[in-house]
């Protein structure tokens, strides 16, 4: 039977318990090759390990949960789980200039030695979650310093850098690089306030329609946005950028960030199933519905952005959504992408989908401890 939160409070204390019991230890056990050390890339639904190449963002992105919980107050036995993950993750993924190769096989050899953009922002998040649970631990800050440095040859001169493959012009890549900057900012200082400046800055100026407030995914050189097939709207990415240009703009007292923070996650609404209580997928850009499937992650995104945004009953309604993926046979497992009609797609558990869950769940319970309070 599907959960119904009535309180912030009643979802919190429940999501806390499935984070602190269930998924922590699940993921910090079976979710580790106990011959290499990589984390896992994914379990099915019983808490088996599946075999198979491992991504460097899901290296990164698992460094980053245990990093974070450990931080929350969760357990200090979390800390060391990062470390190891960190330490193994250099070793295997490390290049000789500061960034990080895509992918590798299970037992470490590599697969793509190309570095994505979208993974060097996950190493740095997973530096600065580090560094936030252990400050002044180890050249974190300057290992970071050199990954953003090699990416100086990617810049491109209307702003913002270029990404490999078919979409080298693209908002996704710097949603993460501004995610990574703040979190720097905030555990390093000052220097990393630039990038997330000009991330906040071009995203206001030209990833965002000015017609309708929502985020544009694919672009050109000058960062005018693909139509037709290229003009999907996400939902999902409308809440995500919500959540971080309402941090940003609180940030610098920035009402103009504040403004577009609230028009994203307007738009993000318009992509919510009511009947199932979810995200969908994708819309077109008239905001009629392109993929009426539903992944686990936008769900999370909402609940982030409902929060950041004082939105309480909507929050309330998003956690609501996201625990029908949770109800899986392994407590602490998931379920990824549910389908139009109400069922879900029987397939592993990705563990990237860890970092989202992680990220929400804490602020969820943030809040519901104030709201305690009240």
């Amino acid at each position: 039977m599907p959960l119904r939160f009535e309180t912030l409070t009643q979802a919190a204390a429940w999501y806390d318990a499935w984070l602190r019991e269930a998924a922590l230890p699940l993921w910090a056990g079976a979710g580790v090759d106990p011959v290499g050390g990589l984390f896992q890339e994914a379990l099915i639904v019983d808490g088996s390990p599946v075999e198979g190449p491992r991504r460097a963002r899901a290296q990164a992105r698992q460094v980053f949960a245990f990093a974070s919980a450990a931080s929350a107050g969760h357990g200090e036995h979390w800390l060391p789980v990062a470390r190891e993950g960190w330490a193994r993750f250099v070793a295997v993924y490390g290049r000789a200039d500061g960034l990080f190769i895509n992918r590798v096989a299970s037992d470490g050899t590599p697969l793509d030695p190309a570095a994505d953009i979208y993974e060097q922002a996950f190493a740095m998040l997973a530096m600065a979650a580090l560094l936030a649970a252990e400050p002044g631990a180890g050249d974190l800050i300057g290992r970071a310093e050199r990954t953003l440095a090699a990416l100086d040859a990617r810049r491109v001169p209307a702003g913002g850098f270029r990404e490999n493959g078919p979409h080298p012009y693209q908002a996704n890549c710097h949603m993460h690089l501004l995610e990574s900057s703040l979190a720097l900012e905030a555990a390093a200082g000052a220097p990393w306030a630039a990038l997330s400046d000009e991330i906040a800055g071009l995203a206001m100026e030209r990833f965002i329609d000015p017609a309708t407030g929502a985020m544009r995914e694919f672009f050109d050189a000058e960062w005018r946005a693909l139509a037709g097939e290229e003009g999907l709207v996400e939902p999902g990415h409308q809440f995500e950028w919500a959540w971080l240009l309402q941090r940003w703009g609180q940030s610098r007292a920035e009402p103009k960030a504040l403004t577009a923070a609230r028009r994203l996650y307007e738009n993000g609404l318009r992509g919510v199933d009511a009947g199932r209580e979810v995200a969908v997928n994708a819309l077109w850009d008239d905001f009629s519905v392109r993929d009426g499937s539903a992944r686990l992650w936008p769900q999370t995104e909402r609940l982030k952005a409902a929060l950041a945004l004082g939105e309480e009953a909507q929050a309330v309604r998003a956690a609501s959504g996201l625990a029908q993926y949770l109800q899986v046979p392994a407590r602490g497992a998931w379920r990824d992408k549910l389908r139009p009609d109400g069922t879900f797609v029987e397939e592993p558990a990705p563990a990237t989908s860890f970092y989202h869950l992680v990220v929400a769940i804490l602020e969820l319970t943030a809040q519901g401890r104030s709201a305690a309070t009240r």
